[in-house]
């Protein structure tokens, strides 16, 4: 089994690989990137034992942010979600990613995207104050959650 295995057309093997990677811990930041696309599998059981696996991880290797930023554009809600969360775990280490993050932050995406991407943005810290204006129309929105953690992250930069 390998990370490529989460793409397999089969449910069976898709499972089968993120429950391999589940049991491998850290070492399981290799496939981080295959992991967030699997974070949109069709398959509950398989998209399940993908997140269980994303929750358990550290920050994603540096190598791996443009890429995650590019997934972030992503048109599954899932997926993007977990793009911004890995990222901001890499805290200024992801400040690559401020511009796709500020973007993430726009009316067209689904709220929990909106959220994490903003929450993602106040890990970064000051790096990502070229976002500091689509952090400042997030704070301004009506959305509670969201305006909470865009002025958490607005304090940040």
């Amino acid at each position: 089994m390998s990370a490529s295995d989460l793409q397999a057309a089969d449910a069976a093997t898709r499972l089968a690989a993120a429950e391999q990677l589940a049991s491998a811990g850290e070492a399981a930041c290799h496939a981080v990137v295959a992991l967030v696309r699997a974070a949109g599998d069709s398959d509950d059981e398989v998209r399940e034992a993908v997140v269980a696996v994303l929750e358990e991880l550290g920050p994603p290797a540096t190598a791996d942010v443009e890429e995650l930023a590019g997934l972030l554009a992503v048109d599954n809600s899932d997926v993007a979600y977990w793009a911004a969360t890995l990222l901001g775990r890499l805290e200024e280490a992801g400040s690559s990613a401020v511009p796709a993050l500020a973007a993430a932050l726009g009316d067209s995406r689904p709220g929990p995207v909106r959220e994490r991407a903003a929450w993602a943005l106040g890990k970064i810290g000051a790096a990502a104050a070229p976002a500091r204006q689509a952090l400042q129309a997030a704070a301004d929105s009506g959305e509670a959650r969201l305006a909470r953690l865009a002025q958490q992250a607005l304090e940040n930069l």
